[in-house]
Protein backbone atom coordinates (compact mmCIF):
# COMPACT_ATOMS: atom_id res chain seq x y z
CA UNK A 1 0.00 0.00 0.00
CA UNK A 2 1.17 3.51 -0.87
CA UNK A 3 2.38 6.08 1.66
CA UNK A 4 -0.28 8.12 3.17
CA UNK A 5 -3.34 6.67 2.02
CA UNK A 6 -6.13 8.82 3.33
CA UNK A 7 -4.84 11.26 0.28
CA UNK A 8 -6.83 9.15 -2.22
CA UNK A 9 -9.84 9.34 -0.39
CA UNK A 10 -12.64 11.85 -1.46
CA UNK A 11 -15.66 12.56 0.91
CA UNK A 12 -18.01 9.90 2.48
CA UNK A 13 -15.29 7.46 1.40
CA UNK A 14 -13.07 4.81 3.61
CA UNK A 15 -10.32 2.13 3.17
CA UNK A 16 -11.07 -1.47 3.95
CA UNK A 17 -8.43 -3.61 4.63
CA UNK A 18 -8.87 -7.25 2.53
CA UNK A 19 -6.41 -8.80 4.72
CA UNK A 20 -4.18 -10.37 2.06
CA UNK A 21 -0.85 -9.03 1.08
CA UNK A 22 -1.34 -5.94 2.88
CA UNK A 23 -4.34 -4.55 0.19
CA UNK A 24 -6.71 -2.20 1.00
CA UNK A 25 -9.80 -1.04 -1.01
CA UNK A 26 -11.52 2.66 -1.13
CA UNK A 27 -15.29 2.19 -0.25
CA UNK A 28 -18.31 4.52 0.27
CA UNK A 29 -19.37 4.82 3.63
CA UNK A 30 -22.90 5.64 2.30
CA UNK A 31 -22.69 3.51 -0.94
CA UNK A 32 -22.79 -0.32 -2.36
CA UNK A 33 -19.63 -2.12 -0.42
CA UNK A 34 -18.69 -5.75 -1.81
CA UNK A 35 -20.13 -8.56 -0.20
CA UNK A 36 -19.74 -12.35 0.92
CA UNK A 37 -20.32 -13.32 -2.81
CA UNK A 38 -17.43 -11.40 -4.13
CA UNK A 39 -14.58 -13.23 -1.37
CA UNK A 40 -16.47 -16.43 -2.56
CA UNK A 41 -15.91 -15.90 -5.92
CA UNK A 42 -12.48 -14.94 -6.17
CA UNK A 43 -11.87 -18.50 -3.42
CA UNK A 44 -13.72 -20.23 -6.18
CA UNK A 45 -12.13 -19.16 -9.36
CA UNK A 46 -8.77 -20.62 -10.87
CA UNK A 47 -6.26 -18.94 -12.73
CA UNK A 48 -3.11 -20.51 -13.32
CA UNK A 49 -0.01 -19.18 -13.85
CA UNK A 50 0.35 -16.12 -16.81
CA UNK A 51 -2.98 -16.62 -17.55
CA UNK A 52 -4.94 -13.21 -18.27
CA UNK A 53 -8.34 -12.56 -16.48
CA UNK A 54 -11.11 -10.33 -17.28
CA UNK A 55 -13.82 -9.72 -14.43
CA UNK A 56 -17.25 -8.16 -16.06
CA UNK A 57 -19.32 -5.87 -13.80
CA UNK A 58 -15.96 -4.72 -11.54
CA UNK A 59 -17.68 -2.35 -8.96
CA UNK A 60 -14.71 -1.10 -7.10
CA UNK A 61 -12.39 -3.73 -8.63
CA UNK A 62 -12.77 -6.46 -5.84
CA UNK A 63 -12.52 -9.07 -7.56
CA UNK A 64 -9.04 -8.18 -9.49
CA UNK A 65 -7.71 -6.92 -6.45
CA UNK A 66 -8.21 -10.47 -4.59
CA UNK A 67 -7.31 -12.78 -7.49
CA UNK A 68 -4.21 -10.66 -7.93
CA UNK A 69 -3.62 -11.42 -3.79
CA UNK A 70 -4.09 -14.94 -4.48
CA UNK A 71 -3.49 -16.42 -8.00
CA UNK A 72 -0.62 -16.45 -10.47
CA UNK A 73 -2.54 -14.62 -12.95
CA UNK A 74 -0.54 -12.32 -15.24
CA UNK A 75 -2.71 -9.96 -15.72
CA UNK A 76 -6.46 -8.56 -14.30
CA UNK A 77 -8.64 -6.33 -16.11
CA UNK A 78 -12.18 -4.84 -14.54
CA UNK A 79 -15.09 -3.80 -17.21
CA UNK A 80 -17.54 -1.24 -15.43
CA UNK A 81 -19.99 1.59 -16.81
CA UNK A 82 -20.60 3.82 -13.74
CA UNK A 83 -18.24 6.14 -14.09
CA UNK A 84 -18.03 7.05 -9.77
CA UNK A 85 -17.37 3.60 -9.65
CA UNK A 86 -14.53 3.55 -11.78
CA UNK A 87 -12.60 6.55 -10.38
CA UNK A 88 -12.92 4.21 -6.88
CA UNK A 89 -11.74 0.92 -8.83
CA UNK A 90 -8.96 2.78 -10.28
CA UNK A 91 -7.72 4.40 -6.84
CA UNK A 92 -7.79 1.21 -5.05
CA UNK A 93 -5.23 -0.02 -7.91
CA UNK A 94 -3.19 2.52 -7.00
CA UNK A 95 -3.72 2.53 -3.37
CA UNK A 96 -2.31 -1.10 -3.78
CA UNK A 97 0.33 -0.16 -6.24
CA UNK A 98 -1.17 -2.90 -8.77
CA UNK A 99 -1.03 -0.24 -12.15
CA UNK A 100 0.99 -2.93 -13.86
CA UNK A 101 -1.32 -5.74 -13.15
CA UNK A 102 -4.59 -4.40 -12.86
CA UNK A 103 -6.03 -2.10 -15.45
CA UNK A 104 -10.29 -0.89 -14.85
CA UNK A 105 -11.82 -0.25 -17.84
CA UNK A 106 -15.00 1.87 -18.10
CA UNK A 107 -17.99 0.40 -20.20
CA UNK A 108 -20.57 -1.62 -20.78
CA UNK A 109 -21.01 -5.08 -20.62
CA UNK A 110 -23.63 -5.22 -23.72
CA UNK A 111 -20.85 -3.70 -25.22
CA UNK A 112 -17.91 -5.95 -24.26
CA UNK A 113 -17.06 -8.51 -27.34
CA UNK A 114 -16.36 -4.73 -29.00
CA UNK A 115 -14.13 -3.38 -26.14
CA UNK A 116 -11.87 -5.84 -26.44
CA UNK A 117 -10.23 -9.14 -28.69
CA UNK A 118 -12.68 -11.87 -29.44
CA UNK A 119 -11.20 -14.98 -27.11
CA UNK A 120 -8.35 -13.13 -25.99
CA UNK A 121 -9.17 -14.24 -21.97
CA UNK A 122 -7.81 -17.35 -20.24
CA UNK A 123 -10.56 -16.76 -17.62
CA UNK A 124 -13.71 -14.47 -17.60
CA UNK A 125 -15.52 -13.73 -13.95
CA UNK A 126 -18.65 -11.80 -12.95
CA UNK A 127 -20.89 -11.15 -10.08
CA UNK A 128 -23.97 -9.77 -11.68
CA UNK A 129 -26.92 -7.72 -10.77
CA UNK A 130 -29.17 -11.27 -9.56
CA UNK A 131 -32.39 -9.60 -9.45
CA UNK A 132 -34.69 -9.37 -12.40
CA UNK A 133 -35.87 -5.92 -13.10
CA UNK A 134 -39.04 -6.70 -13.19
CA UNK A 135 -39.53 -8.04 -9.89
CA UNK A 136 -38.13 -7.12 -6.43
CA UNK A 137 -37.73 -3.54 -4.51
CA UNK A 138 -35.15 -1.50 -5.81
CA UNK A 139 -32.53 -0.05 -3.38
CA UNK A 140 -32.76 4.09 -3.07
CA UNK A 141 -29.79 5.16 -5.00
CA UNK A 142 -29.06 4.57 -8.84
CA UNK A 143 -25.42 2.91 -7.84
CA UNK A 144 -27.00 0.41 -5.37
CA UNK A 145 -29.98 -0.06 -7.43
CA UNK A 146 -27.97 -1.24 -10.35
CA UNK A 147 -25.55 -3.01 -8.81
CA UNK A 148 -28.00 -5.59 -7.66
CA UNK A 149 -31.06 -5.00 -10.08
CA UNK A 150 -31.26 -6.11 -13.37
CA UNK A 151 -31.46 -2.75 -14.87
CA UNK A 152 -28.15 -1.93 -17.39
CA UNK A 153 -27.83 -5.65 -18.48
CA UNK A 154 -29.13 -9.01 -17.38
CA UNK A 155 -27.73 -11.85 -16.86
CA UNK A 156 -27.92 -12.93 -20.95
CA UNK A 157 -25.95 -9.90 -21.68
CA UNK A 158 -23.44 -11.13 -19.15
CA UNK A 159 -23.17 -14.85 -20.18
CA UNK A 160 -22.84 -13.52 -24.16
CA UNK A 161 -20.33 -11.46 -23.82
CA UNK A 162 -18.05 -13.61 -21.54
CA UNK A 163 -18.72 -16.21 -24.43
CA UNK A 164 -17.49 -13.64 -26.93
CA UNK A 165 -14.55 -13.06 -24.75
CA UNK A 166 -12.96 -16.49 -23.11
CA UNK A 167 -10.64 -18.79 -25.34
CA UNK A 168 -11.46 -21.81 -26.45
CA UNK A 169 -11.07 -23.84 -23.38
CA UNK A 170 -11.29 -21.26 -21.28
CA UNK A 171 -13.22 -20.55 -18.25
CA UNK A 172 -16.17 -18.52 -17.01
CA UNK A 173 -17.11 -18.01 -13.67
CA UNK A 174 -20.09 -16.39 -11.99
CA UNK A 175 -21.87 -16.27 -8.47
CA UNK A 176 -25.64 -16.35 -8.49
CA UNK A 177 -28.88 -17.51 -6.59
CA UNK A 178 -29.53 -20.58 -6.88
CA UNK A 179 -33.91 -19.62 -7.98
CA UNK A 180 -32.22 -19.01 -11.28
CA UNK A 181 -29.84 -22.23 -11.93
CA UNK A 182 -32.07 -23.66 -14.62
CA UNK A 183 -32.02 -20.22 -16.23
CA UNK A 184 -28.30 -20.06 -16.10
CA UNK A 185 -26.86 -23.40 -17.20
CA UNK A 186 -29.76 -22.85 -20.38
CA UNK A 187 -28.41 -19.76 -21.17
CA UNK A 188 -24.97 -20.60 -20.76
CA UNK A 189 -25.30 -23.39 -23.02
CA UNK A 190 -27.08 -21.37 -25.52
CA UNK A 191 -23.41 -19.73 -25.80
CA UNK A 192 -21.20 -22.95 -25.72
CA UNK A 193 -20.18 -22.29 -22.51
CA UNK A 194 -20.64 -25.84 -20.65
CA UNK A 195 -21.15 -25.73 -16.66
CA UNK A 196 -18.58 -27.76 -15.08
CA UNK A 197 -18.29 -27.13 -11.71
CA UNK A 198 -21.23 -25.86 -9.02
CA UNK A 199 -20.82 -25.08 -5.96
CA UNK A 200 -23.78 -24.07 -3.41
CA UNK A 201 -23.48 -21.57 -0.81
CA UNK A 202 -25.25 -21.61 2.93
CA UNK A 203 -25.57 -19.21 5.21
CA UNK A 204 -26.06 -21.58 8.23
CA UNK A 205 -25.65 -25.08 7.80
CA UNK A 206 -29.51 -25.67 8.53
CA UNK A 207 -31.04 -23.03 6.04
CA UNK A 208 -31.00 -23.24 2.60
CA UNK A 209 -28.60 -22.29 -0.40
CA UNK A 210 -28.40 -18.37 -1.07
CA UNK A 211 -25.63 -18.13 -3.67
CA UNK A 212 -24.49 -20.90 -6.09
CA UNK A 213 -21.10 -20.81 -7.48
CA UNK A 214 -20.57 -21.61 -11.40
CA UNK A 215 -17.58 -22.41 -13.16
CA UNK A 216 -18.30 -23.08 -17.16
CA UNK A 217 -15.94 -24.38 -19.94
CA UNK A 218 -15.46 -22.56 -23.44
CA UNK A 219 -16.27 -25.68 -25.59
CA UNK A 220 -16.23 -28.08 -22.75
CA UNK A 221 -17.86 -31.66 -22.43
CA UNK A 222 -21.49 -31.82 -21.00
CA UNK A 223 -19.91 -33.40 -17.53
CA UNK A 224 -20.35 -31.42 -14.19
CA UNK A 225 -19.47 -31.95 -10.53
CA UNK A 226 -21.34 -30.52 -7.88
CA UNK A 227 -18.73 -29.77 -5.06
CA UNK A 228 -19.06 -29.59 -1.42
CA UNK A 229 -21.17 -26.72 -0.46
CA UNK A 230 -19.74 -23.86 1.61
CA UNK A 231 -21.33 -22.92 4.88
CA UNK A 232 -20.65 -19.01 5.63
CA UNK A 233 -21.64 -19.02 9.33
CA UNK A 234 -21.14 -21.18 12.44
CA UNK A 235 -23.74 -18.73 14.35
CA UNK A 236 -24.38 -15.31 13.69
CA UNK A 237 -21.15 -13.09 13.41
CA UNK A 238 -18.87 -15.87 13.59
CA UNK A 239 -17.52 -17.60 10.66
CA UNK A 240 -16.56 -21.02 9.69
CA UNK A 241 -13.45 -22.50 10.12
CA UNK A 242 -13.39 -22.97 6.03
CA UNK A 243 -14.56 -19.21 5.45
CA UNK A 244 -11.48 -18.19 7.72
CA UNK A 245 -8.64 -20.73 6.32
CA UNK A 246 -9.74 -21.08 2.51
CA UNK A 247 -11.03 -17.49 2.17
CA UNK A 248 -8.57 -15.53 4.75
CA UNK A 249 -11.65 -13.94 6.92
Amino acid sequence: MIENPQRLLKDKERIDDLERNGYGIIQRKDGFCFGMDAVLLSGFVQVKLGEKVLDLGTGTGIIPILLEAKTAGRHFTGLEIQEEIVDMAKRSVRLNQLEEKICIVQGDIKEAGALFSRASFDVVTSNPPYIQSAGGLKNPGEVKAISRHEILCTLEDVVREAGKLVRPGGRFYLVHRPQRLIEIISVMKRYALEPKRLKFVHPFLNREANMVLIEAVRGGGSMVKVEKPVIVFKEPGVYTDEIRQVYGY
